[in-house]
């Protein structure tokens, strides 16, 4: 008698893993930012897609009523315009000696004497920066060009003084409004380069004092290196709001005279609003925004930690 042979088994189907918990919530964890990632799609990226088209074509204020797309016409009368370049330069002169220069290296030194000094004295001397910095940008611009002026208080000075004095707002615009811009801005470096020397550790310092290091010594070996991130930082934010300073300018000298302290943000205004050119002064307003990423480029790679 022969064994029936084995009747072959249907594998049984397992049921599938149960996701963990953890995952089940990841997708719940994205909704509460739903709202805000709409308003800003809306509020904030429509309006730059629409400058970016805006950009492309040739829209008027006033005269004719038709939109013709363009191309990239804009950026190219952009770079054979003498004016654009001149602006270009300008406004290069007038970040590195306010911003990158004059801001930076006073707030630093601002924050240094202050860490030494007594505390009425912080207190009398923080107020005074601070108080520059907290007035809107147009009453500053109104002040210093008091300041400035033919018949204003620099002058006033030099004539008791008895030396000579000069129309500072005309043989040197660009300096003048960059000084008015280091006297406005100079509060934001020393409150950041304040905070970063607070938490430098005093057994450094004092063991480089021990070690017989100057105090310029000790600053370049030793503080500079240590707040790096935050000189990166500030060199950085100090440098984009310097790109986009108007107001100040436009009180002060209003980019004239001629064109001599004409940075790109009043010759945008000039293009768009007193011309009426709003595509072209958009495309000079998408340069000025590549100009400031490339700043930041280089800030970044410059904060980037050494491998």
């Amino acid at each position: 008698m022969t064994a029936a042979p084995p009747t072959a088994t249907r594998p049984s189907t397992l049921p599938a893993p149960a996701k963990p918990p953890h995952a089940r919530r990841r997708p719940l964890r994205w909704l509460p930012l739903a709202p805000a990632t709409l308003l800003l799609l809306l509020f904030l990226g429509g309006p730059i897609g629409y400058c970016v088209y805006i950009a492309f074509t040739d829209m008027q204020l006033t005269g004719s009523s038709s939109t013709n797309f363009v191309g990239f016409d804009n950026f190219r009368r952009a770079f054979a315009d003498d004016d654009f370049r001149n602006a270009v330069v300008l406004t290069l002169v007038f970040t590195v000696v306010s911003s990158i220069v004059g801001q930076n290296t006073l707030g630093l030194a601002l924050a240094a004497l202050m860490r030494r000094a007594s505390r009425p004295v912080r207190s009398i001397t923080g107020s005074i920066v601070i108080a520059a910095w907290v007035l809107p940008e147009i009453v500053a611009g109104f002040l210093l060009y008091i300041f400035f002026h033919r018949r204003g208080t620099l002058n006033a000075v030099l004539d008791w003084l008895h030396l000579p004095d000069q129309n500072w707002l005309f043989t040197l615009p660009i300096l003048a409004v960059s000084f008015a811009n280091v006297w406005r801005g100079t509060a934001f470096s020393m409150l950041v380069y304040s905070a970063a020397l607070s938490e430098i550790p005093k057994e450094i310092t004092e063991a480089a004092e021990m070690d017989g290091a100057s105090g310029l010594r000790r600053l370049w070996h030793v503080t500079l290196p240590m707040i790096r991130r935050s000189i990166g930082t500030n060199l950085m934010l100090n440098t984009l709001q310097t790109l986009s300073v108007f107001g100040l300018i436009w009180a002060m000298t209003r980019g004239g005279p001629g064109n001599r302290s004409q940075t790109l943000p009043v010759f945008m205004y000039d293009q768009a609003f007193l011309k009426s050119l709003i595509g072209y002064g958009t495309a000079v307003a998408l340069l000025l925004l590549l100009v400031g990423a490339l700043f930041s480029v280089v800030y970044l790679r410059l904060m980037r930690e050494e491998v």
